[in-house]
């Protein structure tokens, strides 16, 4: 692996994948980084006795994915594993995400921090519904680009009248979904056909290789909204003695970009106050943006605590105790009506109740059907209250202000996440 992955001075742009069972999807991501040389020496070693293990003449690139035990015996993904590499210019994490159905709510972790989304789909097969639901998913999500790879295109001879079509009734169907950005790519993992090296098999394709695709998509600035957003992590209060008495307030940047003198109001309490100063580690900064941690000063001493939101002062979030949001229930107990449960939103943790589910998603048609209750891994609209006032965003502006998740109180586990309407 690139010894200066963490540089900061490259470009971190975050993928998630989804395909279908046996669409090659964990071959295509060894492939991507058995060629950007992304393996250990000692990892690759192991994967080559694995393969031998298994009566292959090749190195099996799957296995350098599948990572548990359990993946490897059945030739499925079940967690979402995270791979890294780097290019001269941008780093990459890939969070492999699971296509089964039952593991919706591996996918919806997988891609909810993800710029780019990866989809593959088997050539010989075209579109499925296991492909269908992984484009709404994306959608839902808002990832704000899209790279579909046609993939086992020597199945179908490398031919461009089995590609068109796909290529043709995806788009029209993702329209209809979705906004990302897409881009469609025909592609052979097994072979590492226009993975990094452009396909002379496929000369009738000259758009980018996959690779080329990941390096040059611009990186989303919506993944973190337009308007400045700072949930207060921590308040450092000046002690009696001390050289520096400014309070200061900890954080990382939700959404925008901060500068000393900017105007912005404090929420929920909606006092106005300008920032004062900007600092990290190595000193003061002219400006931050997100996602950027640092600690601020304000020009008034305000009563600030932990939860709180600095907002830009011309476009301030919203305020309020009932919510609507799209949640993924991960909890094998189901979300009951009027069920009580801990809602966590950025930096503040508060008792919610779920009011009212007005429908469960059919992500195969996008129908909404009645429910009374969501299990797990399913979809559904819910209106829940909570005990303090929260400072928000729809998810559509601001997938971290617009984004909580729900806690069930007994065990302390992660019920469900939600993105705010």
């Amino acid at each position: 692996m690139d010894e200066h992955f963490l540089s900061a001075e490259r470009d971190l742009l975050r993928i998630a994948t989804a395909g279908s069972v046996d669409d090659g999807k964990s071959t295509l991501i060894g492939r991507l980084l058995y060629e950007t040389q992304a393996i250990f020496t000692d990892h690759l070693a192991e994967i080559e006795r694995a393969s031998q293990r298994q009566g292959e003449v090749a190195l099996n690139l799957a296995l350098l994915t599948d990572g548990l035990r359990a993946e490897r015996t059945q030739g499925i993904t079940i967690d979402v594993a995270y791979r890294y590499f780097a290019t001269k210019n941008r780093r990459f994490v890939i969070a492999d995400t699971p296509g089964h159905m039952q593991y919706t709510r591996n996918m919806v972790t997988g891609m909810s921090t993800a710029d780019v989304a990866i989809i593959l789909l088997d050539a010989s097969r075209g579109i499925t519904e296991q492909t269908r639901r992984h484009a709404v998913l994306t959608a839902l999500l808002r990832v704000p680009h899209l790279v579909v790879c046609v993939n086992k295109m020597d199945l179908v001879a490398y031919d461009e009248s089995s590609f068109r079509p796909i290529e043709e009734e995806f788009g029209a169907f993702f329209h209809e979904v979705g906004t990302a950005d897409i881009t469609i790519i025909p592609v052979a993992a097994l072979q590492g056909d226009n993975i990094t090296v452009s396909s002379s098999l496929m000369p009738w394709y000259t758009g980018p290789t996959l690779l080329d695709a990941l390096n040059t998509v611009p990186r989303a600035v919506a993944r973190v909204g337009g308007s400045a957003r700072f949930p207060v992590q921590w308040v450092s209060r000046p002690k009696v003695g001390a050289y520096d008495t400014r309070r200061t307030y900890a954080g990382t940047v939700a959404g925008g970009e901060l500068r000393p003198g900017d105007a912005v109001v404090l929420q929920p309490v909606g006092l106005s106050t300008h920032i004062n100063t900007i600092e990290t580690f190595d000193g003061p900064i002219a400006n931050a943006s997100a996602p950027q941690s640092v600690n601020i000063t304000l020009t008034d001493e305000l009563d600030v605590d932990r939860g709180d939101l600095l907002s830009a002062a011309a476009l301030p979030a919203v305020v309020g105790q009932c919510i609507e949001a799209i949640i993924c229930w991960f909890a094998m107990t189901p979300l009951q009506m009027n069920g009580r449960y801990l809602l966590k939103h950025t930096t503040r943790t508060t008792r919610a109740v779920a009011n009212a589910l007005e429908y469960r998603l059919d992500i195969a048609t996008l129908n909404h059907l009645p429910a009374t209750a969501l299990a797990m891994n399913d979809i559904g609209l819910v209106k829940l209250r909570t005990a303090i006032p929260l400072c928000y965003d729809s998810y559509t502006q601001n997938r971290i202000t617009g984004s909580f998740i729900l806690i069930d109180e007994r065990t302390n586990e992660t019920a469900g996440a939600g993105m705010i309407i």
